[in-house]
C-alpha cells in the first residue's frame, strides 16, 4: 500500500467532521472515494465538494448500524469500482450524562453506530482485503478508548470495545500472514458536530422519556483540533503502517497514568485534558448543572461532525 494513487477508499460517517476530512485528504492524494453517511443532504454536499476538486466519488446513504445497509454499501462499492483498498470505519455519535441516567434507547443509539458500525465494516470489507492480500483498515476510536472519565459511559464503552476489536483484528491478520494493515485512530477533542448527534437518531431509537442524557454544547468542540489535522496524521500513519494513532499533544500521559493504575491496582484517575484546554471538565460541568446547550445545532456548515 505504498502507492495509493487510483486506489479505492471507503469512509463511513464521511459527510462531515473527521470523516469528510479523511475523504478529502484521500482524494487529494489521488484516491477514488466512497462516501457513506446516514445524512442524505450533507452526503450530497460532501460528494459535490469532492467532485468539484476533481475526485471520482460514489456516495451511498448508509446507517452503519444496519447489517443490510452495510452489506449494500460493500456491494455497491464493488459494483462501481470493482475493488476496495482502504476502509475507514469512522462513523460515530455521542451523549453526555451520569451513567445511571442513560435509557436503553440511548445505549442502542450509541452502540449501533460506534460499535456495530465498526463490526459491520470489518465483516463486509475485510474478507475482500484478505482475499487480495492487500489493503488497509482504519477504525476510529477516541482517547476514550484508552482512558475513562465521568459523563460519557456508552461512548466510552463503545470506543474501548473498538480498541479491543481493532487490536484483535491486527493479531488475526498477523496470524494468517496477511499484508493487510490496521490502525486505531484515537483523537482527542476535535472541531466536529458531535454535540449535535441527536440529529442522526433513527426513529426506532428515539430518546426514551426516562432518559436524562444530554449533548455537550458546541462551544466545547470549538476548542478542539481541526479535522484536517486529524486526517493529515492519519494519512501519515497509514503510510508508516503505524497501529496506534494518538493525534493530540498530551495524550500519552493519561494513557500511562491509566496503565500505572491498572498495574498498581489503584482506582482510575479522572481523565485529563488532551487538547490543551480543560474541555473534559467543562463537559462534566454541563451535564451536572443540567445546562447542555443545543442552540448551535443549526450550524450552516454541514461538513462538520
Amino acid at each position: 500500500m505504498s502507492d495509493l494513487q487510483g486506489r479505492v477508499a471507503v469512509v463511513t460517517g464521511s459527510a462531515s467532521g473527521i470523516g469528510f476530512a479523511l475523504a478529502e485528504r484521500f482524494a487529494a492524494e489521488g484516491m477514488r472515494i466512497v462516501l457513506a453517511d446516514v445524512e442524505r443532504r450533507a452526503l450530497e454536499k460532501a460528494k459535490a465538494r469532492l467532485e468539484a476538486s476533481g475526485a471520482e466519488v460514489l456516495a451511498v446513504e448508509t446507517d452503519v448500524g444496519d447489517a443490510e445497509q452495510m452489506d449494500a454499501l460493500a456491494e455497491k462499492t464493488l459494483e462501481h469500482f470493482g475493488t476496495v483498498h482502504l476502509v475507514c470505519n469512522n462513523a460515530g455519535v455521542g451523549l453526555a450524562g451520569p451513567l445511571w441516567e442513560f435509557g436503553i434507547r440511548d445505549w442502542e443509539f450509541v452502540l449501533n453506530c460506534n460499535l456495530w458500525g465498526v463490526i459491520h465494516g470489518i465483516r463486509v470489507f475485510v474478507p475482500h482485503l484478505v482475499a487480495q492480500n492487500e489493503g488497509y483498515v482504519v477504525n476510529t476510536a477516541s482517547m476514550a478508548a484508552l482512558m475513562s472519565g465521568a459523563g460519557a459511559g456508552p461512548y466510552t464503552a463503545s470506543k474501548q470495545a473498538v480498541a479491543g476489536i481493532t487490536e484483535t483484528l491486527y493479531q488475526d491478520l498477523k496470524k494468517v500472514a496477511s499484508e493487510v494493515g490496521v490502525s486505531l485512530l484515537c483523537p482527542g477533542f476535535t472541531r466536529t458536530r458531535s454535540f449535535d448527534s441527536e440529529r442522526n437518531r433513527p426513529e426506532n431509537r428515539n430518546r426514551a422519556p426516562e432518559s436524562a442524557a444530554k449533548f455537550p454544547s458546541a462551544a466545547i468542540f470549538e476548542q478542539g483540533m481541526a479535522p484536517e489535522e486529524v486526517a493529515r496524521q492519519t494519512w501519515q500513519a497509514i503510510l508508516e503502517r503505524r497501529f496506534y494513532v494518538l493525534t493530540h499533544d498530551g495524550a500519552v500521559d493519561p494513557v500511562r497514568a491509566r496503565a500505572d493504575a491498572i498495574i498498581g491496582g489503584h482506582a482510575p484517575a479522572a481523565a485529563t485534558p488532551t487538547v490543551g484546554v480543560d474541555v473534559h471538565e467543562a463537559l462534566v460541568a454541563e451535564w451536572a448543572a443540567g445546562r447542555a446547550d443545543s442552540a448551535d445545532r443549526s450550524s450552516s456548515d454541514d461538513l462538520r461532525r
